[in-house]
């Protein structure tokens, strides 16, 4: 596609005015407009002429099949022909779940290739995906400048391949790794301290620095040195890991809904889990149930729930947690530790879930994860500076009182409930469940 720049727009129509300034001053100088429009028609005719043709440009895009939402990736460009311009513009129509409104542009240089003939251009450009589901890349244009400016040259070619954005495993190989360095009773290493782990293990010399009410006194006494118990963490717990797919978990924090950071939080609950033997489900629900998977012990299961979590869609309705928690108990027939990502913003909405809650710890350890709403924080701190700051301060804590209730009736029932920062949700959930490890009360 060839048409003209604004440049070959604003010097045609500058004809009209000329022609009528020297029509008034010199009635015989009128045919100069027509001449004016005559040369800037020849110079457009030959501007479309010279340089490349975008016919002969071929062009290669690059970009990774599946993504991490939230996970930052390259897609490249690369554009080549024979006199192509030193610079040309890019622009991108892709899914809104790339980049937002779902438009993208950006702009193509100059790459020598040691070929005097041949010219290449490539721009590489850093995208992030801020939801889950297959995110359709479609179109792509290029175009440049006439030598003289004025015409554009123009191409669009179709690309018209997905992306499938699937959960982060960023947080499970980054924080896990980390995890695993910071915590050393993780694997198949035992604990030598009481408290961190109840099932015995075996007698050993005592040590300074091990808890002395480990120490056996009899044993001490039958063989005449200082001996202490030895204990191991609990294994083959069942966790489920119980995510909240609602209204509320869709809204987004940070750039990133809730849910997808819930999602990654647990994938990452979910390895650990495995590496410590335990057997981890997953769970989803919204309006009803959605998603029970078995109970998985082994890494090599890992892929099948992430398939699981990948499933997990975003949902506008409001979660019943009456039916998805009454459901849940039913299919777990022995005690388990449910961990459940949710979000709750005030005492009325949450009166149901608390219901739900209280039938289901009498048989289950319960631990509620919610992020922290830093920006309803940061409004109630901030000093008012008028009328409508004082409202708006007054709305965040109230706010934040309801949420302070919902959580201190929740701790009343003898639920567990920890606040997290949005970025931290998937340490803060591991630390949570490792901790409740240790005190081997599941």
């Amino acid at each position: 596609m060839i048409y003209p720049t604004r440049r070959a727009i604003y010097l045609l129509l500058l004809g009209a005015p000329l022609a009528l300034a020297l029509g008034l001053v010199r009635p015989e100088l009128w045919l100069i407009a027509p001449g004016w429009i005559a040369v800037i028609l020849a110079c457009l005719l030959l501007d479309t002429i010279a340089g490349a043709s975008p016919r002969r440009l071929a062009l290669d895009t690059r970009f990774p099949h599946q993504v991490g939402v939230g996970d930052a990736f390259d897609l490249s460009v690369t554009a080549s022909g024979v006199a192509v311009p030193r610079r040309a513009e890019l622009a991108l129509a892709l899914d809104d779940r790339l980049a937002a409104g779902g438009r993208l542009a950006g702009t193509l240089r100059a790459v020598d290739t040691g070929d005097g003939r041949s010219q290449t251009l490539a721009q590489t450009l850093s995208l992030a995906a801020t939801r889950r589901g297959q995110a359709l890349v479609e179109a792509l244009w290029i175009r440049w400048a006439g030598p003289l400016g004025l015409v554009w040259k123009q191409r669009r070619f179709a690309i018209d391949r997905p992306i499938s954005v699937v959960p982060s495993l960023r947080a499970v190989t980054e924080e896990g790794s980390r995890l695993f360095q910071r915590n050393s009773w993780f694997g198949l290493r035992q604990q030598r301290f009481r408290g961190e782990g109840t099932e015995y293990e075996a007698l050993a010399e005592y040590q300074p620095g091990m808890d002395r009410r480990a120490i056996d006194w009899n044993a001490t006494a039958r063989h005449v040195k200082l001996l202490a118990k030895e204990y191991r963490v609990e294994r083959d717990n069942r966790v489920v890991l119980a995510i909240d797919g609602g209204r509320t978990m869709a809204e987004p924090v940070g750039g990133m809904p809730r849910v997808d950071r819930a999602v990654s939080a647990a994938l990452l609950l979910a390895y650990v889990g495995l590496k410590l033997n335990d057997r981890i489900s997953l769970f989803s629900f919204a309006a009803k149930p959605h998603t029970l998977t078995p109970a998985y012990m082994h890494t090599q299961d890992f892929p099948a729930l992430q398939r699981a979590a990948s499933l997990i869609d975003y949902a506008h309705v409001e979660s019943n947690f009456t039916l998805a928690l009454t459901t849940l108990s039913a299919q777990l027939n022995r005690r388990s530790l449910i961990i459940l990502f949710t979000e709750f913003t005030d005492a009325t909405s949450a009166d149901l879930m608390i219901r739900a809650a209280g039938r289901l710890v009498q048989k289950h350890r319960l631990l509620f994860v919610v992020i922290k709403d830093e920006e309803v924080e940061s409004e109630e701190r901030r000093r008012p500076e008028s009328g409508a700051d004082v409202t708006r301060s007054n709305v965040a804590a109230a706010m934040l009182r309801d949420r302070q209730l919902v959580i201190a009736r929740l701790q009343r029932l003898g639920a567990d409930v920890i606040e997290v920062p949005a970025d931290a949700m998937g340490a803060s959930a591991v630390d949570a469940y490792l901790g409740i490890k240790r005190a081997g009360s599941l």
